[in-house]
C-alpha cells in the first residue's frame, strides 16, 4: 500500500456486535476500614470485590441492558481480562455512541460500594472506530454518566498529560501495526519505558485510578458511515465558519466537451491514422503497466484512452485483448463495430482470458461468442475444471439459447462424465426463481440432443440409456433423502439409527441392496455401482445425522460416500473445486503437495454427496494418541527414520500441511479447528468442513495463517530442518498460484451471481479480499519474504513468547 492510499472499512458495513475486553485496573484504592473498625482497632482491611459494569449509550440515551465481568478480588493489581461482546452491532452506532464504565465493590455497603466511572466515545474526532488499548480516569465516587457531553470523561485533560501518557500512546500505536518494529531496537525501548514508568508512579504516588479497555482491531481503519443510501439534501449557506454540504446535481454527469473530445479521438477517419502510431518508452511502460492488473481492475479515462490509441500495434500482444475490449464504449455503434472488428484479427487469448470475456462486465454478444470460440480449443480435463463456474456464467447471457449453452451441451454429448455434471449443476440451479427458466431451457436442450444419440458413443449404450442412467442418479438420491427422514424420526441414540438404517436396507428398501441395473456414481460418472452394503453403511453422530454408506462397484471394488440432508453443500463444492484446480496448476509446475481434492457434489439446495476418505481429526488424534508422530509412528515406523517414522511418510505430511496452509490462506478459509482437520494413515493432512471463506470467521481474531501448533510440532519444531522445508514448499507454491491469479480471480467473479451465501452477500468485496491475498504489487522475491514473515507471525502466536496480539491468535485453537 503506498504512503499516501488509505483504506478502510464503513461502519455500516460491519455486521458484528461491538465487543471490547477490560484488562484491569491501575492505582491504589483508597484505604477504606470496615464499618466496626473505630471500636475494634484490631480490625483487618476489608479485601475488595470488584466489577466492572459497561454500558451503552448511542446519542446520549442508554442503548441495551448493562453487561458486568465477573467479580475480581484477587489483587491487587485487579485483573479480570474478560472480553465483552454487546448484542448492538458496529452497523447500528453512531457517531455519538460511548461505553459507559462503572467499577463497583461489593464488599461494603450499597452507599460506599462505588469506586468511580469513566465514559469513552467509540470514535474520535475523525469520525474513526478507536481501536487498541485505551486507558481511562476513573472520577472517584461518580458513576459513568452516558449523557453528552459527558460529566466523566475518561480522556486525561491535555494539561495534564506528561511523558507517560505520551509513551502508552506510542505503545498502543505500536501493537496496532502504525509503528515499524525493529526487535532489538523495541527491546531497549520497553525496558527504558518500564523504568519511566516505575519513576513517575513513584514521583505521582498513584493518586489516580485507571481502567484499561481493549478495542477490538480490524484490518483497515473503521470510518463512521450511516446505513442506507447516502443521498443528502441541500443546505442553507450559514454565515459561521462550519462545513456544510451542498448537493450537485451535476455530480456522476457525463461532461459534455470530454465526450465530445473523446468522440472525436474514436471515429472512423482516426483509424487511419492511428494504425501507424507506435507508443513512446514511457507509453510503453504504462501500457505493460496496465496489462498487469487484475481482471478486477476498473481502467480509468487517460488509461482507456491509451489503449485505443494503439490498439493496432497491441493486436499481437494477446493479453491486452481483454483490457482493450474493457475501453470501448458499446452503445456507439460506430466503435462497436471497429471494436469487434480488430477482435476478430487479435491474435488469440488463452483460456483464462476468455473466462474474463464470460463476465457480468462484458454484454456483447459478439464477445462471448468469441470467448466461446476459444474454450471450443481446450480439452475436455481441463473444461471439467470450470464447469462449475461456465454453468454461473449462462445467467449472464443474454439469451436462453446461447452460444455458450450450446458448447456445453455438445462437449457433454462427447463426454459422459461431462454430462452428468452438467445436468447435476443445471439442475440445482433450477430452484432459483430468477433464472430457472434459463438453466430449465439448457436442461432440455441437454435431455433432446442426448436422446438423439445413436448406439456405440460410450460403449454400446444408445443416447436413450444413456440419459436414463442418468435420471437413475436422481431417483437415487430421493430414495436416500426417504431414509433420512425415517431414521431420523427414531428416537433414541446414533446406534439405534444406524440399527433402523441397516434395517431399512436390508428390509422394505432391499432393492438398494442390489440393483436391477448399475446406476452411475454420482460423485464419478465413470464408476458403475450396483448397490449398497447394509453391514458397512452407518451414520455420524451429528445433528443433521448423515449417512454413510458404502457402494459395491460393477468391477468388485467398492466406493464409501457420504449423504447428507439439511445443509446447503454449495460452498463446499466451490472450495473443493478450487483446492482440485490448484493441486493440478502446482503439479504443472512439478510440485506434488499430496493433496486432497475429495469429491463433492451439491444434488439440491439443501442436500449432497461428499467422497469418504478414511481419516481421522486431529482432535480424535491428539486425545488417543497424545501426538501426531505417535499416529503416524502406528502405520509407519522406522527406527532409523526420522522421529521413528518412514521418512516418505513424514515428507507426504509436510507437503500436504504447506499446500492446505497456502490455499487455506489464500481462500480466506475460516473456523478452522482441530476437528475440521483430517489427518489420513499414509500422513495426508486436508481440512474439510467450508462454512467460512474470503476472509469470513466466526471466531474473533483469526490468525493470517492457519496452522495450528500440533502440525508444528509434528515437524520438530520451528528450528527442525523439516519445519525450513514445510516452509519452502509454502513458498514455492505461493508464488506458482500467484502466477495463476487471474485464472482464479476470473472463475470467482463467474460465480458473483450464485446464491453461495460468502459470496452472495457481496461479491465485490469478496473478490476483492481475494484479490489482496495474492499481493500482486510484489514481484516473487518480495513475496518470498512476504509469507516467511506470514508464517513466522503465525506460528509465533501459537507459543507463549509474544504479545497480546499474537495471544488472541493463540485462542483461535483452543
Amino acid at each position: 500500500m503506498s504512503g499516501n492510499e488509505f483504506r478502510f472499512f464503513l461502519s455500516c458495513d460491519i455486521n458484528l456486535p461491538v465487543t471490547f475486553r477490560i484488562e484491569r485496573l491501575e492505582g491504589n484504592l483508597p484505604p477504606n476500614k470496615s464499618p466496626n473498625s473505630e471500636i475494634d482497632s484490631t480490625t483487618e482491611e476489608r479485601k475488595a470485590e470488584l466489577y466492572v459494569e459497561c454500558a451503552l449509550y448511542i446519542d446520549g440515551t442508554p442503548f441495551g441492558l448493562p453487561t458486568r465481568t465477573r467479580l475480581e478480588s484477587t489483587g491487587p493489581p485487579y485483573c479480570w481480562n474478560e472480553f465483552i461482546t454487546l448484542s448492538t452491532k458496529y452497523r447500528d452506532l453512531t457517531v455519538h455512541s460511548q461505553l459507559a464504565l462503572t467499577v463497583w465493590d461489593v464488599s461494603c455497603g450499597k452507599d460506599e460500594g462505588l469506586i468511580g466511572g469513566a465514559t469513552i466515545l467509540l470514535f474520535n474526532g475523525k469520525k474513526q472506530l478507536k481501536t487498541g488499548k485505551q486507558k481511562l480516569r476513573l472520577w472517584p465516587g461518580k458513576e459513568a454518566d452516558g449523557s453528552f457531553p459527558t460529566t466523566t470523561p475518561g480522556k486525561v485533560p491535555q494539561h495534564e498529560c506528561g511523558e507517560l501518557e505520551r509513551l502508552e500512546k506510542l505503545a498502543n500505536k505500536y501493537e496496532r501495526g502504525q509503528i515499524q518494529r525493529v526487535d532489538w531496537l523495541d527491546r531497549l525501548t520497553f525496558k527504558a519505558m518500564d523504568k519511566i514508568k516505575e519513576r513517575e508512579s513513584s514521583k505521582n504516588g498513584s493518586s489516580h485510578l485507571y481502567v484499561v479497555v481493549d478495542f477490538c482491531s480490524f484490518e483497515h481503519r473503521v470510518v463512521f458511515q450511516e446505513s442506507g443510501a447516502n443521498f443528502l439534501l441541500p443546505s442553507p449557506i450559514t454565515s459561521t465558519n462550519e462545513f456544510v454540504t451542498v448537493w450537485d446535481p451535476e455530480v456522476g454527469k457525463i461532461n459534455p466537451s470530454e465526450h465530445k473530445q473523446l468522440k472525436l479521438a474514436r471515429s472512423l477517419t482516426r483509424g487511419i491514422i492511428d494504425r501507424d502510431l507506435k507508443p513512446s518508452n514511457n507509453e510503453r511502460k504504462s501500457i505493460q503497466r496496465i496489462l498487469k492488473y487484475p481482471p478486477t481492475r476498473t481502467l480509468n479515462g487517460d488509461e482507456r484512452q491509451l489503449l485505443w490509441k494503439f490498439r493496432f500495434s497491441l493486436m499481437t500482444e494477446k493479453r491486452a485483448l481483454t483490457k482493450f475490449l474493457r475501453c470501448v464504449e458499446w452503445s456507439d455503434i460506430q466503435e462497436a463495430k471497429q471494436a469487434l472488428e480488430l477482435m476478430g484479427r487479435w491474435q488469440m487469448i488463452d483460456v483464462c482470458d476468455a473466462l474474463e470475456l464470460l463476465s457480468p462486465v462484458f454484454e456483447s454478444e459478439e464477445v462471448r461468442a468469441y470467448a466461446v470460440s476459444v474454450l471450443e480449443r481446450a480439452d475436455d480435463e481441463e473444461l471439467l475444471c470450470y464447469l462449475l463456474q461456465l454453468v454461473q456464467a449462462l445467467r449472464f447471457e443474454r439469451s436462453d439459447k446461447s452460444r455458450l449453452s450450446h458448447f456445453l451441451v455438445e462437449r457433454a454429448l462427447r463426454n459422459i462424465e461431462f454430462a452428468s455434471f452438467l445436468r447435476w449443476y443445471v439442475a440445482v440451479e433450477l430452484y432459483d426463481p430468477t433464472y430457472a427458466k434459463r438453466f430449465y431451457c439448457t436442461y432440455e436442450i441437454l435431455e433432446e440432443n442426448m436422446m438423439k444419440l445413436a448406439g456405440g458413443v460410450s460403449g454400446d449404450e444408445d443416447g436413450f440409456k444413456l440419459w436414463q442412467s442418468l435420471v437413475r442418479q436422481t431417483e437415487l438420491t430421493a430414495q436416500l433423502c426417504s431414509i433420512m427422514r425415517d431414521v431420523k424420526n427414531v428416537r433414541g441414540n446414533t446406534q439405534k439409527k444406524i440399527e433402523k438404517l441397516r434395517q431399512l436396507l436390508s428390509g422394505l428398501l432391499s432393492e438398494l441392496t442390489y440393483f436391477e441395473e448399475p446406476i452411475r456414481s454420482p460423485l464419478a460418472p465413470n464408476v458403475l455401482i450396483t448397490g449398497i452394503v447394509p453391514s458397512e453403511s452407518s451414520i455420524f453422530k451429528s445433528a443433521l445425522h448423515p449417512l454413510r454408506l458404502t457402494f459395491r462397484s460393477e468391477n468388485g471394488g467398492s466406493c464409501k460416500i457420504i449423504f447428507k440432508k439439511g445443509d446447503d453443500i454449495r460452498q463446499d463444492q466451490l472450495v473443493v473445486q478450487m483446492v482440485s484446480l490448484m493441486d493440478r496448476l502446482l503439479k504443472l509446475e512439478n510440485l506434488d503437495l499430496h493433496l486432497t481434492p475429495y469429491k463433492v457434489l451439491a444434488t439440491g439446495q439443501d442436500e449432497g454427496m461428499l467422497e469418504f476418505i478414511p481419516s481421522r481429526s486431529l482432535a480424535q488424534i491428539i486425545l488417543e494418541q497424545r501426538s501426531i508422530i505417535s499416529y503416524l509412528q502406528k502405520f509407519h515406523p522406522d527406527e532409523h527414520g526420522p522421529f521413528g517414522i518412514t521418512a516418505t511418510c513424514l515428507e507426504t505430511f509436510i507437503k500436504s500441511c504447506a499446500g492446505y496452509s497456502v490455499i487455506t490462506y489464500i481462500l480466506g478459509i475460516g473456523d478452522r479447528h482441530l476437528d475440521n482437520l483430517l489427518l489420513s494413515e499414509d500422513g495426508r493432512l486436508f481440512h474439510v468442513d467450508f462454512g467460512f471463506i474470503l476472509g469470513r470467521d466466526p471466531k474473533p481474531f483469526p490468525p493470517p495463517m492457519k496452522l495450528c501448533k500440533e502440525m508444528v510440532v509434528a515437524m520438530g519444531g520451528q528450528e527442525s530442518q523439516y519445519y525450513t522445508r514445510f516452509k519452502s514448499y509454502c513458498c514455492e507454491a505461493y508464488n506458482i498460484l500467484r502466477k495463476s491469479s487471474n485464472l482464479i480471480l476470473n472463475l470467482f467473479h463467474l460465480m458473483a451471481g450464485s446464491n453461495i451465501p460468502d459470496i452472495a452477500s457481496d461479491p465485490e468485496k469478496g473478490i476483492l479480499k481475494l484479490q489482496e491475498k495474492f499481493r500482486l504489487d510484489l514481484d516473487d522475491e518480495a513475496s518470498i519474504h512476504f509469507f516467511q514473515d506470514l508464517i513466522n507471525e503465525s506460528v509465533s502466536a501459537l507459543f507463549p513468547q509474544m504479545v497480546e496480539t499474537i495471544h488472541r491468535w493463540a485462542q483461535y485453537w483452543r
